[in-house]
């Protein structure tokens, strides 16, 4: 009898007894964040000029484009040659307030 006593007794504190958890528990994910601060309004006074060309006969694209900037002036053209075989030039400029003004011409005849 005693045996069985002793049988149950162990059954029971086994059953009873609290696992320790398998892993740790997660460690805290939150961080305060780091202040930012935007990058300085630009300097100075914006100036560049830039052009490409593109003249490729087997595919047949001819296109082109040429900027200047100074401050708030700025002046371009570009042209393109269209598939009905006309040569569109756009010439542009953007002076201050009175936004993209553009010039547009067509050379040749629509095939």
């Amino acid at each position: 009898m005693f045996v069985k006593a002793f049988i149950v007794a162990v059954f029971v504190s086994v059953v009873s007894a609290e696992l320790p958890p398998s892993y740790n528990p997660p460690a805290p994910s939150y961080k305060h964040p780091a202040p930012s601060y935007g990058p300085p309004a630009p300097t100075g006074h914006p100036k560049y000029n830039f052009n490409y060309a593109v003249k490729d006969d087997p595919s047949g694209n001819d296109f082109g484009h040429q900027e200047s900037r100074d401050g708030y002036n700025t002046q371009g053209n570009y042209y393109v040659l269209l598939p009905d075989g006309r040569l569109q030039r756009v010439s542009y400029t953007v002076n201050g307030d009175s936004g993209y003004v553009a010039q547009v011409e067509y050379e040749g005849k629509a095939q």
